[in-house]
């Protein structure tokens, strides 16, 4: 593992040293970053998971190129503040690059990232792919986009990693996203299964990173909102995401309603599995375990 990160955790929540060139001055994206103290324990909170992912999940092994998916929704503009925070720190040694994909969307707002990212110093790649077009003919009329879409974006990306020398997709998938896609597939594909927080693609060439795997959804929503982050709606192409993840998000936010606290120890039970006290003799030999004679 990248020495970088090897810093203790704590560190983070340290005052920095009067010599640290970030007591003056702060990457640009920061430039509207409130004075508050609570802005300021939520920025240090979600930085530290930011660091704890990427920590327990090797995400520095090997990797010296990230291709960031901004779509312009809070999540991912969170994503590339906290890594270009990080960055900035020198807490991440890979190189950065942030990168949109206009799929065609009908009233897409083509200048407001690329006039940002300028804005801000961001080194980015701005993609046009009309794959809106094609979703419209594949999905029957009054069906979901988001999963046909989903899928010719991250094949997009993927290419558009390689083109840039890339080692890595980095996406801002959050707490929520993956405790959702969990119970997706436990409801509904009978499997127990989610998004990982670091995968590597079927072609074998790419890592696939989240490094928000620890984020809060609400806590990167008030991150967003407070940064001043321009925006851009995700249902300019009418479609909205499927009934099954809106089921599973209201379900998970009245468990966390009625029992505060749920989310994080749901997440914590992805991170600790006994395959012995499952039902799946192909990760524990239950054909081999015999109980020993009593003498």
């Amino acid at each position: 593992m990248d020495i970088a990160i090897q810093q203790p955790l704590a560190d983070i929540d340290d005052p920095l040293p009067e010599s640290d060139p970030a007591n003056d001055m702060m990457h640009p994206i920061f430039a509207k970053m409130p004075a508050s103290v609570s802005f300021n324990k939520l920025r240090k909170r979600l930085l530290r998971q930011v660091r704890q992912a990427i920590e327990d999940f090797g995400m520095l092994n090997g990797q010296k190129r990230w291709l960031i998916g901004v779509s312009g929704g809070k999540d991912s503009y969170s994503l590339l503040a906290l890594l270009m925070d990080l960055k900035w720190r020198g807490l991440l040694p890979v190189e950065l690059i942030a990168c949109n994909l206009d799929q065609g969307q009908p009233n897409f707002p083509k200048h407001i990232l690329p006039e940002y990212l300028s804005s801000v110093g961001v080194k980015h790649r701005i993609e046009y792919r009309d794959t809106y077009s094609i979703v419209k003919e594949k999905v029957p009329a009054g069906g979901t986009y988001c999963a046909l879409c989903s899928r010719l974006r991250r094949g997009n990306l993927y290419r558009i990693a390689r083109e840039e020398g890339c080692d890595a997709l980095v996406l801002g998938h959050h707490r929520e996203d993956i405790l959702e896609t969990f119970f997706m597939n436990f409801f509904h594909g009978g499997r127990l299964a989610t998004m990982p927080a670091k995968l590597l693609n079927d072609d074998g060439d790419l890592m696939v990173l989240r490094p928000l795997a620890y984020a809060a959804e609400d806590d990167l929503a008030k991150f967003a909102a407070a940064m001043e982050f321009p925006i851009i709606p995700c249902d300019l192409c009418g479609s909205q995401d499927g009934l099954e993840r809106n089921a599973m998000k209201a379900m998970l936010s009245d468990i966390e309603r009625r029992m505060p606290g749920r989310k994080d120890t749901m997440l914590r039970a992805l991170g600790h599995v006994n395959p012995s006290h499952l039902l799946d003799p192909k990760l524990f030999d239950f054909q081999s375990l015999f109980a020993e004679p009593k003498a």
